[in-house]
């Protein structure tokens, strides 16, 4: 193997988890460290470590992996992972890029683009174009990302202008490309992908699919494999698809094509993550193949391996630093983390960590695999019930909440499951004797309590304050002092981890004091605006 040492041009969970196979490999890794993240989790995982001014200077990290005398650089995901100006400008660093070339990225990152070739090598695709032609409802998205940044539902020409305005911000701010387009919105569908593995010589295989359709703000929360909405036909349909593609875009390395499938079976093309993804592990549980090792294998000149047989059902969750109510991100220092024994944890943090406001909040993934589904989700539920964290609000009062819903429990959710089902709250919440969550079977079996209806986003304890409910820059503010508002009315937007949030009224009344101005920084819990009642 010529790949003697590895630059990790990433951070948090995936960082560690990359520096775990090298170190298998016998191949020496090597973090970058920004500098508000020195000496994080990642760094201690890796055998030695370099500085960059950015996660996202491809410059800097091309240098980084020059001066450090590295092989190759892998991107993890996110950050610049599917930027072909990382990908070419470590190539000119003399180093091997883990991944697709610089010009399948530049393609199969672009969305429409991606879209193109998939038409092209007879692989369906939904209607896009101008919103008068695709129609309402329909989803703007970016051209140049994914991770739910940049997206926008519009169900009416009234709420086109304003919501183009704000994906175009979102896009802008979170990939450096700020084009958004209009496609028809599928109304509760599966979310499915295809994991891929191709070679340079043009060979690709399938190792299955997984099944992400329970989402929040368009960004994944439990994944599947397989997933228990598509049969074997289905299956083979849609891994011929992907194979397809990957083929047509002349494909290297670990890439995931993403599907949106109905239920009678009809499935359309969404784009391909040209990366390796957050729920990999689900395929690595259900097939053996460490997929890390099979990306360094390949950028090495090797070739795809023989497609290995599929065992059981595998599935995972994200714990995160959130509200378990309203899903925005929390900070603070861990000062206490137990996970759970039987389950694979992949962490991001250790006790003593600070999960900063400036990146991504993942505490750890939590991946169950078992003979079947039931008993994947059975251990599941049990490895939730084990695990501690203090320091730090995070998402696990939901997740516990998630995995004992029946439409979950059923395998029947589809991407509309948490619009539908407020997590943990009052809306649908079932009446009489089996009200509350529940497990069956085991020990552990009795009611579960549900807790209360969360307050509105950013509204404080009834009182008409308005506060921000994480650190943040203040985007737009939509009143000024004196103001009539109505229950709901926009009051402020809030940019967040390169999101956005909308700050809304949280009764009728009269905007009595206004403290948050355009353009500023507020700290969690600042005061943006105080609303008189009518």
């Amino acid at each position: 193997m010529a790949i003697r040492s590895v630059l990790i041009a990433n951070r948090g969970e995936i960082a560690a988890r990359i520096a775990r196979t090298c170190r298998a490999v016998g191949i020496e890794s090597v973090a970058v460290q920004a500098p508000d993240d020195r000496d994080a989790f990642h760094v201690r995982a890796c055998d030695r470590v370099v500085d960059v001014a950015s996660y996202l200077d491809a410059e800097a990290i091309a240098r980084a992996a020059r001066d450090a005398g590295c092989d190759a650089v892998h991107p993890g995901y996110g950050f610049l992972s599917e930027r072909g100006e990382l990908a070419r400008a470590v190539e000119a660093a003399g180093a091997i890029w883990i991944g697709p070339p610089p010009a399948v990225l530049d393609r199969a990152g672009d969305k429409l683009e991606a879209k193109a070739i998939a038409a092209a090598a007879g692989v369906p695709v939904l209607p896009q174009g101008d919103p008068a032609e695709v129609g309402y409802p329909l989803l703007l998205k970016a051209a140049a990302g994914g991770g739910g940044r940049g997206m926008r539902v519009v169900r009416h020409p009234d709420e086109l202008a304003g919501a183009r305005a704000a994906a175009e911000r979102e896009a802008l701010a979170a990939f450096g490309d700020g084009r958004v387009y209009a496609e028809r919105l599928v109304e509760r569908p599966r979310h499915v992908e295809v994991q891929l593995l191709a070679d340079a010589a043009g060979d690709a295989i399938s190792l299955g699919e997984r099944d992400c359709s329970i989402q929040r703000r368009h960004q994944k929360v439990l994944e599947e494999g397989p997933s228990p909405g598509v049969d074997e036909a289905l299956r083979t349909r849609l891994e011929e698809a992907a194979v397809a593609f990957a083929r047509a875009a002349g494909y290297v390395g670990a890439g995931t094509a993403e599907f949106l499938v109905e239920a009678d079976g009809a499935f359309w093309f969404l784009e391909l993550n040209a990366r390796i993804q957050v729920e990999h592990p689900v395929t690595e549980l259900i097939t053996g193949v460490d997929l890390v090792a099979e990306q360094i294998r390949i950028a090495d000149g090797g070739a795809v391996p023989a497609r290995p047989p599929r065992t059981g059902h595998a599935i995972e969750l994200r714990l995160y630093a959130e509200d378990p109510l309203r899903f925005l991100p929390r900070t603070g220092v861990v000062r206490a983390l137990e996970l759970p024994a039987g389950v694979r944890c992949d962490a991001g943090v250790a006790v003593g960590d600070s999960v900063p406001a400036a990146y991504d909040p993942m505490i750890a993934k939590l991946i169950a695999h078992g003979p079947d589904r039931a008993e994947a989700l059975e251990r599941l539920s049990a490895a939730l019930d084990e695990v501690r964290v203090e320091g730090v609000e995070t998402n696990l009062p939901f997740l516990r909440w998630l995995v004992r819903q029946p439409d979950v429990v059923g395998g029947t959710a589809t991407t509309a499951f948490l619009d539908e089902h407020p997590p943990l709250g009052r809306r649908r919440r079932p009446r009489g004797p089996f009200a509350g969550a529940w497990r069956l079977g085991g020990a552990g079996s009795g009611r579960l309590p549900v807790p209360q209806e969360p307050e509105r986003a950013g509204a404080g304890a009834g009182d008409g304050r308005l506060v921000a409910p994480m650190p943040g820059v203040v985007l737009e503010v939509a009143v000024a002092p004196g103001d009539r508002v109505a229950e709901g009315d926009l009051i402020a937007v809030l940019e967040a981890m390169k999101m956005e949030h909308r700050l809304t009224a949280p009764h009728a009344g009269t905007v009595s004091e206004l403290r948050a101005a355009a353009g500023a920084f507020v700290d969690a819990g600042a005061l943006v605006a105080e609303i008189d009642p009518a």
